[in-house]
């Protein structure tokens, strides 16, 4: 009989059989490695805006696509509900809509009140997990209704959080809903360690960029195999909060601070909020530009400190059956503790 990872509360909510995240990416995010992801037992999660505007997919007919390719396995989708730009937020609703018209069932939210997404999901029976990198981010998504939380750790790419793992479980262990370890996770052995410690799931970035079906140009690929964790560093230059980047020559020359002027107008009550506008547009150029065009451009290539972990550029389905294996295999050899005994305020959630 073939052996399958111990269910824990992300699966029961999830349907996926490995409890494995492809995270969002922009630009990443295309719908080839999303389906290699969930074919494979994990879950792939869909960025919309890199969908739609990297990938050149229309949302629904994307959507299908991965599907189709997926074996109609679970999928993800990502909402960043931040709410300063109206046209973005009437997006981001359509959108969801198309998702969950879809049969999409699992949603990440970010960087803003979930509440009207939990409502939404909550009435089709969808579940939703919220990005925090501390706890009393995680009060608020709790406040909104959510079901489970990304807890984005220091050494996590993109938007990188300021505590270890670690440091996150032991600070929202005890909120009664399932944990996520975002960040850091490069190889089974760091995907079997965060399992040991208490966390229901991982959600990996950077390990699935370097991968065969992500459209990434090479020398992203590249970099990333060759990046050691002291290689990455923090920049502010492309969104006006700090990224985790790869510290290449283009970055090492236009440095890693924002200018005096953009430094006053971040600071600004009410400009920042403009700003950061203006970061964030700027910024979806750039990293799709890197991303598609490699060095010939400036490449700011998003990565974080799993860069450790990962040797060559593979399939994302051999990825994920490398990363189950190792997880059966460390459960066979010690049944009673290496995948999370989940509490019963979680268990009772996730049977409701």
């Amino acid at each position: 009989m073939e052996l399958s990872p111990e269910p824990t509360a992300f699966t029961r909510h999830t349907g996926a059989r490995v409890p494995l995240i492809c995270g969002a990416m922009y630009p990443c995010s295309n719908p080839e490695l999303i389906a290699a992801v969930s074919a494979a037992g994990g879950i792939g999660v869909v960025q919309p805006l890199s969908m739609i505007y990297v990938h050149n997919r229309d949302l629904r007919e994307g959507l299908r696509e991965i599907k189709k390719l997926a074996g109609d396995k679970p999928l993800g989708f990502n909402a960043i509900v931040e709410q300063s730009v109206k046209a973005y937020e009437d997006r981001m609703r359509k959108w969801i809509d198309v998702a969950l018209e879809e049969g999409v069932r699992f949603f990440v939210t970010a960087l803003g009140n979930p509440r009207w997404v939990v409502d939404k999901v909550h009435a089709v029976g969808g579940v939703v997990y919220h990005d925090v990198t501390e706890r009393k981010w995680a009060l608020k998504a709790l406040d909104g209704g959510v079901d489970g939380l990304i807890c984005v750790n220091r050494r996590a790419g993109g938007h990188a959080g300021n505590h270890d793992p670690r440091r996150l479980l032991d600070d929202m262990g005890d909120l009664g809903v399932p944990l996520v370890c975002a960040g850091g996770i490069g190889d089974a052995a760091g995907f079997v360690d965060a399992m040991g410690m208490g966390y229901a799931a991982c959600q990996l970035g950077t390990r699935f960029i370097a991968t065969k079906e992500c459209r990434a140009h090479d020398d992203y690929k590249r970099a990333i195999v060759r990046a050691k964790a002291e290689d990455i560093v923090l920049t502010v230059r492309i969104s006006g909060v700090p990224v985790a980047v790869i510290e290449t020559d283009y970055v090492r020359a236009v440095g890693t601070e924002a200018g005096p002027i953009a430094r006053r107008l971040l600071q600004h009550r009410k400009a920042k909020h403009w700003m950061r506008t203006f970061y964030s547009l700027r910024s979806m150029f750039q990293l799709k530009n890197a991303s598609l065009e490699g060095t010939n451009y400036k490449d700011y290539f998003q990565a974080g400190r799993s860069v450790d972990g990962i040797g060559a550029v593979e399939g994302a389905g051999e990825i994920v059956e490398r990363f189950e294996a190792a997880l059966i295999e460390a459960q066979t050899k010690a049944p009673t503790g290496v995948v999370p005994v989940v509490d019963e305020a979680v268990d009772e959630a996730v049977a409701e």
